[in-house]
């Protein structure tokens, strides 16, 4: 895809959603990490309807520590993988109480020290809380960049590289957003909505539904 297409591409995406933020709903550095956390494999929907719960009687480390294992996992119980959530995030808080004076790192290095934070989350929080040039390259992302032919790459490494040279830096930061709500309400996985997109003429996807 040429240098025109994509700065269109983001343009249009620019146009229609000025402000794209994430769908987790968060108050704080904080919520958002463990928001993220309990979102893999998981939809924004269910964690939030886990989260609003949850923040509203422990939203910092300290409280979470203090709520403990067995109360966060009936928390998150209806959350996929909880168990392993719920272990990982009382681990995090504990490196964030003895390590971080309970505050989230706006590093990478510290972010992915953190239990049950890999290179994807790291780069939600950098992008969301700290404003960092980064993409979180997630399912849809990884589908939308490979299907329209604005990266191609067999690993989300591989896909998150290339965006980030083929993207033109002024967009960068919105980027990420833009491209998950894409793949999440257009551009979705069985049979996406290409009558309805606003790039449709853009993407080089060559089986277009009609």
């Amino acid at each position: 895809m040429n240098a025109h297409k994509i700065r269109e591409i983001f343009l249009r995406f620019q146009r229609a959603n000025p402000k794209p933020t994430t769908e987790l709903k968060y108050h704080s550095h904080f919520e958002l990490l463990v928001a993220v956390i309990l979102s893999a494999q998981a939809t924004d929907i269910s964690v939030n309807k886990a989260t609003e719960k949850l923040f509203s009687i422990a939203n910092t480390p300290e409280k979470i520590l203090k709520l403990g294992i067995a109360k966060l996992k009936e928390h998150v119980k209806t959350i996929g993988l909880f168990n392993t959530k719920a272990t990982n995030i009382i681990k995090a808080c504990q490196i964030l109480v003895e390590k971080h004076h309970s505050r989230v790192p706006n590093n990478r290095d510290a972010l992915e020290e953190l239990p049950g934070v890999g290179r994807k989350t790291a780069n939600v929080i950098l992008n969301t809380c700290f404003g960092q040039p980064v993409i979180a390259v997630d399912t849809h992302i990884f589908r939308v960049a490979n299907r329209i032919g604005l990266a191609k790459g067999k690993t989300p490494l591989t896909v998150e590289q290339q965006l980030l040279k083929v993207i033109p830096y002024e967009f960068i930061h919105d980027a990420h957003h833009w491209l998950i709500l894409h793949g999440r309400y257009t551009c979705v996985a069985r049979k996406p909505r290409c009558p309805d997109c606003l790039i449709k003429d853009l993407c080089e996807f060559t089986d277009k539904t009609i």
